[in-house]
């Protein structure tokens, strides 16, 4: 859900005036009127000199939410919502493409997860660079992780019998198919989603090259900073940042990926982090870890909307 300041353009109601009076009690974005009495908000209304401004754009912000909610579907549309959206994005790792029956889901939300140093941010990068050979792709790069040279490596590894010219016409291809974003905070993240959502619904009009992946590495990294104490504020920011990653893997028919670390728990074992509100979030849920020893990877599926996660596992090997 967007900042207020990003729907006057095309709500007029919602001007400089009352982006005022919303700042005044500590409003600053849709989400906030979610956890804000609005019966006191309209109270205070009353009592300014544009009281039916605004309450017109108390009213709007209200209908801006009532949109947002997702429409009643039967068995049937979800059936046939389902056999539409059955496309894959191969991660070009064997072992993860086997496991997850094609790749990263288009339309869905995957999380993977996994300790530092387990490969979270090598398997993205090669997805990536498997992705950008024929999609454009979307990398938002939270801990300045996102690596050109490690791409151009994948690059090489899966063409080394192609001709130098043939590599570079590849290399240039890929590399002008990923667009990287840094951000550093959640509300840095919401701004390039929204801008990404309007951008997409133009593409879609226009029938442009259109963006098919989005990775966000780490999504933990966000949202970590704004949980804890005893406000609201945290887990209202990171419900929308669930909501917002779902409806654009929905609504435009992307594959999203997102990176989460583990935390201690109880017994000395590890388990995802952000906690129980987070992990029903995702559509699927992937453990990765590493034995340094061998350098063997192992990748588990924690959860997944239509495979038995009984113990679902797969071996497999990281160019590094």
């Amino acid at each position: 859900m967007a900042p207020l300041k990003n729907l006057e353009t095309e709500y007029p109601i919602i001007d400089s005036n009352f982006q005022n009076f919303c700042a005044s009690h500590g409003i600053f974005s849709v989400e906030d009127f979610l956890i804000h009495d609005l019966y006191m908000l309209a109270a205070f209304a009353e009592q300014n000199v544009s009281s039916e401004r605004l309450k017109e754009g108390i009213t709007q912000i209200l209908s801006i939410i009532d949109d947002m909610h997702q429409p009643w579907l039967n068995g049937m549309e979800l059936l046939e919502d389902a056999k539409r959206n059955k496309h894959f994005l191969p991660t070009g790792i064997q072992g993860v493409d086997l496991l997850l029956g094609g790749g990263i889901r288009v339309g869905q939300l995957t999380e993977l997860v996994g300790p530092s140093a387990s490969g979270k941010t090598q398997v993205c990068l090669q997805t990536a660079s498997n992705v950008a050979r024929n999609y454009m792709m979307l990398y938002l790069d939270t801990g300045n992780s996102f690596s050109p040279q490690r791409i151009a490596y994948f690059l090489g590894k899966t063409n080394e019998l192609a001709s130098a010219q043939a590599k570079n016409q590849i290399l240039q291809k890929v590399m002008s198919n990923i667009l990287c974003h840094s951000v550093f905070d959640i509300f840095a993240m919401f701004d390039v989603l929204h801008q990404l959502e309007s951008n997409l619904r133009c593409q879609e009009r226009g029938g442009g090259c259109r963006i098919r992946l989005l990775i966000v590495d780490s999504i933990s990294l966000l949202i970590a900073p704004v949980l804890g104490g005893t406000s609201t504020r945290g887990r209202a920011l990171m419900a929308s940042a669930g909501y917002l990653l779902k409806k654009l893997a929905h609504q435009h028919n992307l594959a999203v990926l997102v990176i989460n670390h583990t935390v201690g728990s109880e017994g000395g074992t590890s388990k995802p982090a952000l906690g129980d509100s987070w992990k029903s979030i995702p559509h699927s849920r992937l453990l990765l870890s590493c034995d340094r020893g061998s350098n063997v990877y192992n990748v588990s599926i924690l959860k997944h909307p239509s495979m038995v996660c009984i113990l679902l596992e797969r071996i497999f090997s990281l160019s590094v």
